[in-house]
């Protein structure tokens, strides 16, 4: 029986949808907790998906479909609230009025700040916020482009799963998305973008090092997206908590009775991508979008700026998630897919409860 830790997973992580407005502010509410995390996308129109967090400040904003640098807008996130958090009037954030929107909320919650000097831990200093509880944490740092550093994550933990982003530099060689999961062969020696389509690709992006339950290394030349220059970077890792998150991978079999992957919970969002092969983008679901148990049908691209599309491409199980599609974005036979997973439901909770079906 797969038990856990963590009993109410909307403590930690949740999805909510409102209809845009077109007031000057609008307080979005029902998320459960004050999301440090916020990655907003408007279902119904050709948008940016806008990427917020508490350590950058909530003008501060980051698409996941554009290599481009941060920018600031003023009418983005007001406020990170205790129930949700507060937009401005700008369109890809509810200021378009009628438009449906759905936003992904991840919460951190403790400051930290390392002084790799003075800890020993890591050679570049960092800040950021933290959950240990969750397997989650927000890291910035500047970039020193000497070969050889690392970062404190202050996860708590390996990492699974470490999305960077490049927020200074103008160069397209620099400042896409860089993504390390566990599960690509030799991870340490790979990468994938979140941004594109493209397969995993081998890389000294991670120092050719497996990370630490304390760091993470960077490129070890200097020129890459995770240690370029003096450039400022943001990184967002996890790892699994039991019951609660996942990040794992499974093998296509091209059939419309597709693989079963096994996770221990009922997924509230998933996120999944071949990495094997180019041309299949990162694919976004979740039960707030898809509410009833006749399967996930609304997916969303994070590398992309298209609007929702709908398909039955697979159902969201008690116990993890079966693909019903031989589409190859999901199912291309033999071919490798990696996902990560946030619990609506453990399977299990920590005294003994079965979840219930939806």
């Amino acid at each position: 029986m797969a038990y856990t830790t963590i009993n109410k997973p909307t403590d930690y992580f949740n999805v909510v949808t409102w209809t845009g407005t077109s007031d000057s502010t609008t307080a979005v509410t029902g998320v459960g907790h004050q999301p440090d995390f916020i990655w907003i996308k408007n279902r119904d129109v050709q948008d940016d998906h806008m990427v917020y967090d508490a350590v950058r400040g909530g003008t501060k904003r980051i698409f996941t479909n554009s290599a481009g640098a941060e920018g600031t807008e003023s009418q983005g996130i007001q406020s990170f609230d205790s129930d949700g958090f507060t937009t401005g009037s700008h369109r890809a954030t509810g200021g378009d009025s009628g438009n449906t929107m759905v936003s992904w909320n991840w919460k951190a919650g403790t400051s930290f700040t390392n002084d790799a000097s003075a800890t020993g831990i890591g050679t570049i200093d960092s800040t950021g916020s933290s959950n240990q509880e969750a397997g989650f944490s927000i890291v910035s740092y500047t970039s020193n482009g000497s070969s050889n550093q690392s970062v404190a994550h202050n996860l708590g933990g390996v990492p699974e799963m470490i999305i960077s982003k490049n927020r200074d530099s103008g160069s397209a060689s620099y400042n896409y998305w860089t993504v390390y999961h566990h599960s690509l062969a030799t991870a340490n020696d790979k990468k994938l973008k979140l941004n594109t389509s493209d397969a995993a690709s081998s890389t000294n992006e991670w120092g050719d090092t497996d990370p630490t339950s304390t760091v993470y290394s960077l490129h070890t030349s200097g020129d890459g997206t995770t240690n370029h220059s003096t450039d400022k970077i943001i990184s967002y890792c996890f790892r699994s908590i039991k019951g609660y998150s996942k990040f794992s991978s499974y093998t296509g079999n091209g059939s419309t009775d597709g693989t079963f992957v096994y996770t221990g919970f009922s997924a509230r969002w998933l996120m999944i991508k071949k990495s094997s092969a180019s041309g299949s983008g990162w694919m976004i679901f979740d039960t707030k979008r898809n509410p009833t148990n006749d399967g996930a049908t609304l997916r969303l691209p994070a590398n992309a700026s298209s609007s929702e599309a709908t398909d039955h491409i697979l159902d969201i199980l008690s116990n993890g998630f079966k693909i019903r599609d031989s589409d190859a974005t999901l199912n291309t036979s033999g071919a490798t897919f990696i996902y990560m997973a946030f619990a609506e439901n453990p399977f299990v909770t920590s005294t003994g409860v079965p979840a219930t079906a939806r």
